[in-house]
């Protein structure tokens, strides 16, 4: 008679912790920051079909690093949550906060209870309107939500690009000075990113009902051509991450 294989609890989480995490750090990281007219997000991916950054609802949008055919599960099943909670109710009462709720319950769940976690760190971001704040909620493979009130980053090598892209975060940037910041933070000092690599999209409050917008190639090459402001300019702040509170809950096959 065999005996069983018996793994302890603490062991099968840690094991699960480290695939999760060995996946979602061969992704290309992105970055979502508030600036002067709303929220923009800015994503490493050179491909010109498969989204990182999506719209969810009118003022709300999805972000995912990792396994693409994970994440872009969970951006379909965001849009028919808020579909149908909008037509049932109202579209007011479609709102970041509840869909990064969802979202961290399923993760949770996910990665309490199934052999496999999901390689994936998603975002869900909204643009405040009529005096509302801004929101970012970050959500991490194991189901825990932080709420960031200036900046995120996710992916991989995330703590090394939060860093520099905190040490002149400023949030009354414009659009070009934001898109440029985020670049910089992703590229590093030892390369570049140009129009080709990236994937910018941004949620204005001056957009109406429809915030989400992608900005164009065209676009971001002459915004990217545009001359940098000198180094150090803006208000220092430190930390890896925005500083955000932390709420109790969340093979890089994306582009």
């Amino acid at each position: 008679m065999t005996m069983p294989f018996y793994v302890a609890p603490e062991q099968v989480m840690k094991d699960r912790a480290e695939y999760a995490q060995k996946g979602i750090a061969r992704g290309r990281a992105l970055i979502a920051t508030v600036y002067a007219d709303g929220v923009l997000i800015v994503a490493e991916n050179p491909s010109r079909s498969l989204h990182k950054i999506s719209e969810i609802y009118d003022r709300i949008a999805f972000a995912g690093v990792g396994k693409y055919n994970e994440y872009d599960q969970l951006r379909v099943a965001g849009v028919r949550h808020a579909d149908t909670k909008g037509f049932a109710y109202s579209r007011e009462d479609v709102d970041a906060r509840s869909l990064a709720n969802l979202y961290a319950q399923f993760l949770g769940n996910v990665f309490t209870h199934e052999m496999k976690p999901l390689e994936v760190e998603i975002l869900v971001a909204e643009v405040g309107s009529n005096g509302k704040p801004d929101q970012l909620y970050h959500i991490a493979y194991e189901g825990t939500i932080t709420d960031e009130d200036r900046f995120a980053v996710l992916g991989g090598d995330a703590e090394t690009i939060a860093q520099r892209f905190a040490d002149g975060w400023r949030g009354d940037r414009d659009l070009p000075d934001a898109v440029r910041a985020a670049v910089r933070a992703l590229a590093g000092p030892e390369r570049t990113l140009g129009p080709d690599d990236l994937e910018v999209a941004l949620l204005g409050r001056e957009n109406g009902r429809r915030a989400f917008r992608r900005v164009a190639d065209g676009e971001l090459a002459g915004i990217l051509s545009g001359p940098d402001e000198p180094a150090g300019d803006g208000q220092a702040s430190g930390g890896a991450r925005s500083g955000g509170e932390q709420l109790p809950g969340a093979s890089d096959g994306s582009p």
